[in-house]
């Protein structure tokens, strides 16, 4: 019979039976950790400020470019803003315009003059005298006589505050003022009137705008002068019956407005040289 062993003793390992440490399995390495992210230094906000600065500034160039591009198209190179835009200016080139224009019209008027010396001669008397005739009537002919001078003023400032209930526009003379004297002696028989240093004849007409006078294109400040000639004793009478110059006088005593009244014996006024065109006509 042969031999049994013993139960319940294992069989001792093969010392070559283990396991090679060489032949493990690499244990698998943990991921390293990402490096946070730097924080914003310092600089960084006044560089987005820089950026954003010069983007505006930019802009605003560009902005200004067709700004002014706009503008030299605009004026043509020239100046927008007119150096006599304003009312004092506007007249006085206005003024000097009419005065270039004045001396033109004397200078054809006297070759007209020469024209209807020459036409008289050869046409005969009779076309002479009645163009003389006419030349009278119209007023473009000079007129000698015995004449009167009215000179109307403003009054003085200072009644503003010494007469009560005295308003600004109570110390001017106004056009219905100016024409309360004009009608007036036309009524009394004037032959020839001169409205400042300009004649007056039917087609002439003149407006107000404040204190100033505005007649035939050019601007008179006070005193404003009346200048007419006729019969002086008729036109005296005439100027104490008119209803607006009996007014007019009452404000002389209440507030001080300017009347005069001279007698200048016989003078002389020129003759008209203003346009006889008419500009326009209303239908009455």
């Amino acid at each position: 019979m042969g031999t049994q062993d013993a139960p319940g003793t294992p069989d001792a390992p093969d010392p070559s039976d283990a396991p090679d440490p060489s032949d493990a399995p690499d244990p698998i390495s943990a991921p390293e950790p990402s490096e946070p992210p730097s924080p914003p230094t310092a600089d960084a906000a006044p560089a987005r400020t820089r950026r954003l600065g010069r983007v505006g500034v930019a802009a605003v160039m560009v902005l200004c470019g067709v700004l002014f591009a706009t503008t030299a198209r605009l004026s043509g190179g020239g100046s927008i803003r007119d150096e006599s835009s304003d009312v004092s200016g506007v007249l006085a080139d206005r003024g000097r315009t009419i005065e270039q224009l004045t001396e033109d019209n004397e200078d054809k008027r006297a070759e007209i003059d020469a024209l209807r010396d020459s036409s008289g001669a050869v046409a005969g008397e009779d076309t002479a005298a009645l163009t003389d005739q006419v030349f009278d009537v119209v007023g473009l002919s000079e007129v000698e006589g015995p004449g009167l001078r009215i000179t109307l003023t403003d009054a003085p400032s200072s009644a503003l505050g010494a007469i009560p209930g005295t308003e600004p526009n109570d110390l001017v003379v106004h056009q219905q003022d100016l024409e309360a004297y004009i009608n007036a002696l036309w009524a009394g028989g004037a032959e020839a009137m001169m409205l400042q240093d300009q004649r007056v004849i039917n087609g002439s007409a003149f407006r107000c705008a404040g204190n100033t006078l505005l007649l035939e294109g050019r601007v008179y400040s006070p005193p404003f002068v009346i200048t007419v000639i006729g019969p002086v004793d008729e036109m005296n009478a005439a100027l104490e019956e008119a209803p607006g110059v009996q007014v007019y006088r009452e404000w002389v005593d209440y507030v001080g407005l300017g009347e005069k009244v001279e007698d200048l014996g016989d003078t002389t006024l020129p003759a008209y040289t203003g346009s006889l065109t008419l500009d326009a006509t209303v239908p009455r």
